[in-house]
């Protein structure tokens, strides 16, 4: 949690004021019991109404000074905390965009979500209200202890015994009830993946007529998340009804020993209201740093999780920020010998890769499922690291590029179509920020887009939902190749991503993508043959190794993988 604190260095003002307020604040509450122990001693005993107005002014005057203290501090003390919980999630997603792919999966995104949303928000609360707090409830209760002893020592070692217990109730039941938190905050991690992979699958689940079955799953989770706040809350509920009885005993003694020595002359009846004033103000503060406890605990447990997100180091860094040269005359894109292993993987997936491909020409790559093909193109604008060999781009090692210049040569079209909320023109400009409408409608006449945005009737202010639903699922994915498109890369990877298009509009996409690229070198990810056969070369994979790599007259000849392959799809006429 230290490490957070350095969130708060640009509100070092803000934080010292906030807690400097509520001491005033307190200060005054503290004077209190003392003018009413005046207005009973003097005002009332001797029926003096003037004094009992003027005292009676006084304690307004008190209650708005305090309440202008407080309202000041409370200011003070939630600019701090927003400002702290602002400057923490930005930089806690900044982190989050510097990991790479591996420790992403590591970690999982339902746990990422978490520590960005429910566990910054109940630190920048532990904040806000430990500024508030952290010095107005010690000094009450230790001031209210010290006024008690000028009033009457004996009467005040009532205080000094219930003190300390209650302080002993209560840094107890902050111990145990803190790796309880730990543990929720934890199951609320396993609640939010089932809800996310609930919404992200729903079409599945209802294909499969699975809602029950998903139902009670949430039920078990939910269920066991309830348990456990359930558990912690029964012993954090504890705190006051065992404070509230310390504190009444105390009462009942002090106002017992209170009346004895009213009786023998010993103090005044205004000094014994005094003393329970002050009681009470001890009991409503210690109630106060209980909840205040509790909050900070949870925070605690919150910040340490955030802090290990933090600590976690970017798998792949940059070497240089200095542009690379391009070498001439050498492959545009090359695999030198490359194995890759995922993180916690047994076996590589992939293994002896060594291939490569000149500038224009058009590689497709062709496998089973799980044989590593987008693994591969994966490895080109370095989303992972190669375990062993070499990846090279014009000459290269992809480790040594900044990440912009590596990134900006290549267009990536995902293998899942991802749009983003907001008009078409918004959606085409992340591909190139300075595109003009001329760039993107050519980009959108190559992905064979432009016809079903014209019928739309809106052009490029067409606005699209989050993740693109409100297009089909072809409209998605020629729209996410429009956009690499725009950018005219060096290298374009389509990652299967014309796997919901109909034959006709694939065989078009193809032609217009060979015809207006120009020098363009394309990899071509694919599952179905028709679309990579007529490709410069040809990669096959097996279970992570090459199986074969020529042209597609040389496959059928040469590598049995392939052939069976393009004989499960087409006829014996079409594959040759």
């Amino acid at each position: 949690m230290k490490k957070l604190l350095k969130y708060l260095e640009d509100y070092k003002l803000e934080s010292i004021l906030g807690p400097l307020f509520k001491l005033l604040e307190a200060g005054f509450e503290l004077m209190v019991p003392l003018v009413m122990a005046q207005v009973i001693d003097v005002g009332i005993r001797t029926n003096d109404f003037p004094f009992i107005l003027k005292m009676g002014g006084v304690l307004v005057l008190l209650g708005i000074i305090g309440l202008v203290c407080s309202i000041t501090a409370q200011y003070f003390a939630a600019k701090s905390a927003a400002g702290f919980g602002a400057a923490l999630r930005n930089d806690l997603f900044a982190h989050i965009n510097r990991l790479s792919y591996r420790e992403i999966d590591t970690v999982g995104t339902a746990t990422l979500i978490t520590r960005m949303t429910s566990d910054a928000n109940q630190v920048q609360s532990g904040v806000n209200l430990f500024l508030r707090l952290f010095l107005r409830s010690p000094f009450v209760v230790l001031g209210a202890m010290i006024m008690a002893f000028t009033i009457n020592v004996r009467a005040a070692m009532i205080f000094a015994v219930a003190i300390p217990v209650l302080s002993a109730v209560v840094f107890g039941i902050m111990l145990i009830s803190m790796p309880l938190y730990k543990k929720v905050q934890t199951q609320l991690e396993e609640v939010l993946l089932t809800v996310r992979e609930n919404l992200t699958g729903v079409r599945v689940i209802r294909a499969f007529n699975r809602q029950n079955d998903e139902i009670l799953r949430f039920d078990q989770e939910n269920g066991l998340l309830v348990r456990f706040q359930v558990f912690v809350g029964k012993i954090s509920a504890l705190m006051n009804p065992v404070t509230y009885v310390i504190v009444n005993l105390g009462l009942i003694v002090l106002i017992q020993t209170g009346a004895v020595q009213v009786e023998n002359g010993i103090i005044t009846q205004g000094a014994v209201v005094a003393l329970v004033n002050y009681m009470s103000q001890i009991l409503v503060e210690l109630i106060k740093l209980a909840n205040l406890i509790i909050t900070v605990s949870k925070a605690l447990a919150c910040g340490n999780r955030i802090n290990s997100v933090f600590d976690m180091k970017p798998g792949i860094t940059e070497k240089t920020h200095a542009v690379i040269e391009e070498k001439p005359a050498v492959p545009k894109v090359e695999f030198v010998h490359m194995d890759f292993t995922y993180e916690g993987a047994k076996a590589p997936a992939l293994k002896g890769i060594s291939f490569q491909v000149m500038k224009g020409q058009t590689i497709g790559i062709i496998g089973g499922t799980g044989s590593g093909k987008s693994t591969l193109v994966n490895l080109i604008p370095r989303f992972y690291d190669v375990t062993t060999g070499a990846v090279k781009v014009e000459g290269n090692d992809v480790k040594d590029y900044p990440f912009k210049q590596l990134r900006g040569k290549i267009g990536v079209v995902p293998q899942k179509a991802v749009l983003f909320k907001g008009s078409l023109r918004e959606n085409m400009l992340w591909g190139k920020n300075d595109a003009t409408d001329e760039e993107i409608f050519r980009a959108l006449d190559i992905a064979q887009a432009r016809e079903f945005v014209e019928e739309k009737g809106e052009g490029l202010e067409l606005m699209l939902q989050a993740g693109g639903k409100n297009l089909s699922g072809g409209q998605r994915q020629r729209l996410t190749i429009a956009r690499a498109l725009v950018r005219s890369p060096q290298i374009l990877i389509m990652d299967d991503s014309a796997s919901a298009l109909d034959f006709a509009t694939d065989a078009r996409l193809r032609k217009a993508i060979k015809e207006n690229t120009g020098n363009m070198t394309v990899f071509l990810v694919s599952q179905r043959a028709s679309t990579i056969k007529n490709a410069d070369s040809i990669l096959v994979l097996d279970d992570g190794r090459m199986a074969g790599l020529g042209t597609h007259k040389e496959l059928l000849d040469s590598c049995e993988v392939y052939r069976e392959i393009c004989l499960s799809q087409l006829s014996e006429k079409e594959a040759q």
